[in-house]
């Protein structure tokens, strides 16, 4: 596989290399660190915070502006970190607050930002509230920051309402109370080991203001709200009334999904965060029916970003992205925000993956597929994202061309949804195995202990040493196309494209003196050579003013 740039590129600079800029969140490029399996610094084959500190340099070498951090709170681990006991505290895993705060001003001085996750929707069941509550029995305040409800049947034997677990089964349990009988039912949309925050009341209210005040002080530059959709839920918690409701998730708005209520919360949260200097930042996790109402959450006085899940879950197909692109951008340019592009995260199957094998899938496959094929669409794919207007957010591991781990022995396998009955399809662990930096070592340089997850052995080629300096390398065709990005004034921020006329299974377009073209196909097209070319994913010939764009390629032309 081969790619193509101008001998007259840039080279690849620092984002740090300049002073900060104004509105920089509305075209970053953030870069998503799963803390477990970035780094390991002292051995025990767990990532750690001292383990991403010592490969922020290469970060900054790649050329991303922002590093958002999935959670290193301390925690049970019952559902990798996102079940938090303490929100002001390390995991011994992880480290410290000494480790955090000395990453937090490293990355300040190579010019890196860092985006911490927030887990406001639930706790661990082991956070001090939650545990006083079960501890009190029937009648404890505590009781009131969660949903506690007694059963229905004769002898509350049966859950307060149908609402379903997104991890499978019912989303209430049962505790038992202090004097060992069977008592009331909690809410629990995740793990059980999750219990529901009680957003009504004002308890929960006051002390997420005060951890965000805490993590602002100690630097960071804003927050990944995680599961941003589903704080508020709606009175009475009514029953649903159907079964199989994942499949309605993305459909419909629930009744634990997506309220209207949240977007309070949000501007009491705005409020603070525009307190402080430096351009902090919110981020929301929001997975809604329509691009439309995703755009709710960037009201100019809430969130400043939304994940753009539709993006992610469209198909490799030029009508099906030029419409998902149309709709992003007429339904941010109301609100004012920037549109967000993202192909992979912790919860999916990596794009590599995804796009190796055939359309209709979904987004947790265990199949390979054709990984020529989806290596191939993955590279045209990034090239199509980092030229569309906006920020980009990218999964680490990616940039190597990464695919998914589908063949992990069941025994070594850690997400929760894994071993549930049914909901998702617990396939979660093959895109968090460790990412390779070496060729050779016990788990490729991730650290010198092995790896919490086992790697795949053909991966010694696909690490960060393997891949540094080739020219036709994944890692470098990321380098350089990051390094334009920043360089080219017609890319990064924006709210609109010009697209041009081009054969069937091609999207084309223009950003001022920028050029696009994206063939999705399986066959060769020919189109203009609009001017200079860029970067391209494959090798693209050009002859007499016309070029000959490879299928699952994406070619960028300047012409100025």
């Amino acid at each position: 596989m081969s790619q193509q740039h101008s001998a007259t590129d840039p080279a690849p600079t620092s984002p740090l290399a300049t002073a900060p800029r104004r509105d920089w969140w509305r075209d970053a490029v953030i870069y998503q660190v799963y803390p477990r399996s970035f780094a390991d610094s002292n051995g025990d084959g767990m990532g750690d915070l001292e383990g991403i500190r010592t490969r922020l340099p290469y970060l900054r070498d790649l050329g991303v502006d922002a590093v958002w951090l999935s959670p290193f709170y301390a925690s049970p681990q019952a559902d990798a970190g996102y079940d938090v006991a303490d929100y002001r505290a390390v995991d011994p895993m992880f480290g410290n607050l000494l480790d955090a705060d000395a990453l937090i001003r490293d990355a300040r001085g190579l010019g890196l930002r860092i985006i911490v996750d927030l887990v406001p929707n639930h706790s661990s069941d082991q956070h001090e509230w939650f545990k006083r509550a079960v501890a009190e029995g029937p009648g404890s305040s505590l009781r009131d920051r969660y949903h506690f409800r007694p059963g229905k049947g004769e002898n509350g034997e049966l859950p307060p309402n149908d609402w379903e677990s997104i991890f499978g089964g019912p989303a209430w349990t049962r505790v038992t109370e202090p004097d060992g009988s069977p008592g009331e039912w909690y809410l629990h949309l995740f793990a059980p080991e999750q219990p529901d925050f009680n957003w009504d009341h004002p308890a929960v209210g006051d002390e997420f203001r005060s951890i965000l005040r805490f993590w602002l002080d100690m630097g960071v530059d804003g927050f990944r709200i995680d599961v941003a959709h589903g704080l508020v839920k709606a009175d009475g918690l009514p029953d649903l009334g159907s079964h199989d409701q994942l499949k309605l998730l993305g459909n419909d708005v629930m009744p634990f999904f997506d309220q209207d209520g949240v977007h309070e919360i949000y501007r009491q949260w705005r409020l603070i965060l525009d307190e402080y200097s430096g351009e902090r930042i919110f981020v929301a996790e929001a997975w809604t029916p329509t691009v439309e109402r995703t755009a709710n959450y960037v009201r100019p006085d809430e969130l400043h970003q939304a994940f753009n899940f539709q993006y992610l879950s469209t198909e490799w197909d030029a009508k099906e992205l030029r419409a998902v692109v149309d709709r992003t951008l007429e339904a941010m340019r109301p609100v004012g925000a920037p549109a967000t592009w993202v192909l992979s995260n912790h919860d999916v199957t990596r794009h590599a993956t995804r796009f190796a094998n055939p359309p209709g899938l979904g987004t947790q496959i265990r199949l390979a597929g054709d990984r020529e094929l989806g290596l191939r669409r993955a590279r045209a794919a990034t090239l199509l994202m980092l030229a569309l207007p906006g920020s980009a957010y990218v999964y680490q591991g990616e940039e190597l061309g990464l695919p998914d781990v589908v063949d992990l022995p069941d025994s070594v396998r850690q997400d929760p949804a894994y071993f549930r009955g049914a909901g998702q399809d617990g396939f979660r662990d093959g895109c968090r195995v460790p990412i390779p930096w070496t060729r050779e070592g016990s788990s490729y340089g991730f650290g010198a202990g092995g790896s919490w997850l086992p790697q795949p052995s053909d991966w010694a080629e696909l690490s960060v040493e393997a891949q540094t300096g080739d020219p036709d390398s994944t890692l470098e065709l990321y380098r350089t196309a990051l390094s334009v990005r920043r360089t080219h004034p017609d890319l990064g921020a924006g709210s609109s494209v010009e697209w041009l006329r081009a054969p069937e299974g091609v999207l084309a377009f223009r950003r001022g003196e920028f050029v696009c073209v994206t063939n999705t196909g399986t066959e060769s097209v020919t189109t203009p050579a609009y001017g200079r070319l860029l970067l391209a994913s494959g090798e693209v010939a050009e002859v007499d003013g016309d070029a000959k764009v490879p299928g699952d390629t994406t070619v960028w032309w300047t012409t100025a």
